[in-house]
């Protein structure tokens, strides 16, 4: 079921962001619920996201790395926010999901064709 969950950040800001509501089940925490029936994170906003940036951190390395070696690498991520766990990949095409496009310059005689991966 989809809520609202609300992130402060490091500022003291709130981000409201419309979110899946994990449910009770085994192994979760309840959460506060503010009077306004949003549900509070409890993470922080930078901290939630910080997962992610780490992910592209690494899948950056991946493609930068090694004998393909493009001039330009474009990563896009699919994310789903929830309360508890803060910010996840998100598992399908219909929820979001991971597109990585490579580039090479025009003239560079060792430039395979541009590649478009979707995964």
């Amino acid at each position: 079921m989809e809520g609202l969950v609300e992130f402060k950040t490091d500022d003291g800001a709130v981000v409201t962001v419309e979110a899946v509501d994990e449910g009770t089940g085994a192994g979760s925490r309840l959460v506060a619920r503010g009077d306004d029936g949003a549900v509070q994170a409890t993470r922080t906003f930078e901290g939630a996201l910080s997962s992610v940036r780490s992910a592209a951190a690494s899948a950056l390395r991946v493609f930068r790395d090694g004998s393909l070696q493009p001039d330009a690498v474009e990563i896009e991520f699919g994310v789903k926010l929830t309360a508890e766990a803060g910010a996840l990949i998100a598992k399908s095409a219909v929820e979001g999901h991971l597109v990585v496009k490579l580039t090479w310059s025009p003239g560079r005689s060792d430039a395979p064709p541009e590649t478009d991966v979707t995964s």
